[in-house]
């Protein structure tokens, strides 16, 4: 569908932009997401500028915002995958919890006086890491809490939520800091985290069963990666947004030394400051809507790339604090919008089984270039100054810009969420989950001036295939007999053939039938399940007893599709 159909299609299902707050537990969820991320906006301007207390280096104090994003660019993928295989409910809180622990053990050791630089750090990263298993969880979970029609705008709300606490945290934050010192911005951000808590120990989640074990972590993490590698939409917006995230990560991480080095001021000026980039970012959030109504995605994310680097030029070059500030605001915006084009379109494009790893995916590509961005920014800023750091970001993001050309972005649609059952296919052996490996082999009968269309439905099949877990897939054509083709492909287990059939969307399944239409005569394609290497399936000798265990999952009657 295209773009505009969609958010057309919404639109007339009664989706506005705050429709989806409606619902109660979407609404309690998002009010506790709120608060919490208000409480690490406010504990990241305490951090920061403790950092600027304890040492001048600015390299030290762009690390404070490395430190944020580095777990979530080196684990978000891993905590996608545990969200997708467990209760996302139950990863939600365990990862709330951690991060409570941190934040109240490292508030107790800066009461005591023992903080120092390096544990500054390893405080941040520890909040960073609560907030990386997290986040894949609960935003994996907004298809469960409001209706399909109104789930771009679910997505949207989320991004509003965390900018909203960009803006009013920083502010606040800047007040708790110069009052009550770093210490308090601490505790503050321990409290803010009992509400969402709440909420999720009173979330009675319904978990649809699974008819089949989960997959082991290392085979979840590949099985995201591989769906992400094979789906060219999502491939393309995972690396637009390390880009941007690179290239815009100037302006979080040097913040303080803005305030400090540039403008002269102190920690309220630099509380002002965030809170004005922050503002920013929430009316981004809010012209996501009318901006992709407009503009197609990848003219919205070029140009808003584009005024984000002449605003970031404006703050280098300006020493002035009202100047600075309106700089600032347009910053935000023009931030936050790619970023949440980004966002709504990874979540479209990603069924439901592999949404917390499609998601998570997308979190490490941002905070995983705003992270080695802070620190190539922190270092030239360390080198030659922070007015050399945010021009040279600024070209950055004009270059980001650029990168359309090469990898445009795709337009923003719904995809399948839900996947379709296929029958088990029937089997005589006695096999295990574990059996394998699974080859597949298929016969086509094509005429042969239908060959070329025949090649590029199997191409489209190919990604599918893929993406869903086959593997050493091939098409080969008989040369004896011009109407015969064969597709080869392979599963690692038997429970990963299974897992490979149950991961099917409507479209997935729409692309097969259209591969199968070419198929001719009256007999049905011959299709082969072959195990390889079958190793305890046959007698080593005569006198040795048959295993005679039952196949896993029997067929219920036919053979479904391959």
């Amino acid at each position: 569908m295209p773009q505009a159909d969609a958010k057309g299609k919404a639109k007339r299902a009664g989706g506005g932009m705050w429709t989806p707050l409606a619902t109660p537990l979407f609404r309690r969820i998002w009010i506790g997401t709120l608060l919490s991320n208000l409480g690490m906006m406010i504990q990241t301007v305490g951090a920061a500028w403790d950092m600027t207390l304890m040492t001048p280096a600015a390299d030290m104090v762009a690390l404070v915002q490395t430190a944020m994003m580095l777990p979530i660019m080196l684990i978000a993928v891993p905590a996608g995958a545990i969200a997708d295989m467990h209760d996302r409910r139950k990863v939600g809180l365990a990862a709330l919890l951690l991060a409570l622990v941190s934040a109240v053990v490292f508030s107790i050791v800066s009461f005591a006086g023992l903080m120092s630089p390096w544990m500054l750090l390893a405080y941040c990263f520890m909040v960073g890491t609560g907030w990386a298993v997290m986040s894949p969880a609960l935003q994996s979970a907004v298809g469960e809490q409001v209706p399909a029609a109104v789930l771009p705008q679910g997505i949207a709300l989320n991004s509003i939520a965390f900018n909203m606490a960009r803006s009013l945290g920083p502010a606040i934050g800047g007040v708790i800091v110069a009052t009550a010192g770093a210490i308090a911005a601490f505790f503050v951000n321990a409290l803010m985290y009992l509400p969402l808590i709440a909420v999720l120990l009173l979330w009675r989640r319904v978990q649809k069963p699974s008819r089949l074990p989960p997959e082991r972590l290392g085979w979840a993490i590949r099985s995201g990666v591989r769906y992400a590698i094979h789906t060219p939409a999502i491939r393309t917006m995972l690396s637009r947004s390390f880009l941007t995230g690179f290239a815009g990560g100037s302006v979080a991480s040097l913040m303080p030394l803005i305030a400090r080095d540039l403008i002269g001021g102190g920690a309220q000026v630099y509380g002002v400051l965030l809170g004005a980039f922050g503002v920013g970012a929430v009316l981004g959030g809010l012209m996501v809507g009318p901006l992709t109504r407009r503009f197609d995605s990848e003219a919205a994310v070029r140009w808003t790339t584009i005024l984000f680097g002449i605003a970031v030029a404006i703050v280098a070059v300006s020493g002035n604090m009202a100047v600075s500030a309106l700089a600032l605001i347009v910053a935000g915006a023009m931030w936050i919008a790619p970023v949440t084009i980004f966002n709504i379109g990874v979540q479209l494009s990603a069924p439901r089984w592999v949404s917390g790893r499609t998601l998570a995916a997308f979190q490490a590509s941002v905070c995983g270039g705003i992270a080695i961005g802070s620190w190539a920014w922190g270092h030239v800023a360390e080198e030659g100054g922070v007015r050399l750091a945010l021009l040279c970001s600024a070209g950055a993001l004009g270059l980001t810009a650029l990168v359309g050309r090469l990898l445009p972005m795709p337009d923003l649609q719904h995809g399948d969420k839900e996947t379709v059952v296929l029958d088990d296919p029937e089997i005589a052996l006695a096999i295990t989950g574990r059996s394998g490996p699974i080859l597949v082999e298929v016969e086509y009968r094509v005429r042969a001036d239908q060959a070329r269309a025949f090649y590029d439905a199997m191409q489209a099949l190919r990604r599918i295939r893929q993406r869903n877990g086959a593997v050493d897939w091939q098409v080969a054509r008989d040369l004896a007999d011009d109407q015969l083709w064969i597709e080869r492909y392979n599963c690692p287990t038997w429970h990963d053939y299974l897992r490979q059939r149950s991961r099917m969307t409507a479209a997935d399944v729409a692309v097969t039938d259209h591969a199968i239409s070419f198929h001719i005569g009256d007999d049905v394609r011959r299709v082969r399940r072959l195990l390889d290497r079958p190793f305890g399936s046959v007698r080593w000798r005569d006198d040795t007893p048959d295993p005679g265990t039952p196949a896993v999952l029997p067929a219920a009657g036919g053979t479904g599709a391959a």
